[in-house]
């Protein structure tokens, strides 16, 4: 949970207008629900011994996309590759084993979405 802390300090837009002007407001809450949906349904944190879980989730990039004249026809208004890496265990190897996804978060009239992405740099959301 420390590590995806920092992902507050990288969504700062340095606008002194506070959080209602910051076009990446909600995305912190959007990243936080997307772990819980990790936790729920990937097959590397099925496991229930404490030491079988998924753990050590960190936000490994964030890097911001062009919004498209398309995009803002529809409301879309800011565009977020992002990468979160975790450690979790294979029950068929019967051994930790490291996770990574990456997803597109999208802000529209309705709030944020996010769909699957393809791999990135893990170090700057760059795609492959």
């Amino acid at each position: 949970m420390a590590a995806l802390s920092m992902l507050a300090a990288c969504s700062q837009s340095g606008s002194s207008s506070g959080p209602a002007a910051d076009k990446f407001a909600g995305l912190d809450n959007e990243i936080l629900s997307w772990r819980k949906q990790i936790i729920a349904a990937d097959p590397l944190c099925k496991g229930t011994a404490e030491d079988q879980k998924c753990q050590t989730f960190e936000v490994a990039c964030k890097a911001e996309r062009t919004v498209t004249a398309e995009d803002q026809a529809k409301g879309i208004t800011a565009r977020v590759v992002t990468a979160i890496t975790w450690n979790g265990f294979d029950p068929k190897l019967k051994q930790a084993q490291a996770g990574s996804r990456t997803s597109e978060f999208a802000k529209g009239p309705s709030g944020w979405t996010r769909a699957d992405h393809a791999p990135v740099n893990m170090s700057s959301c760059a795609d492959l």
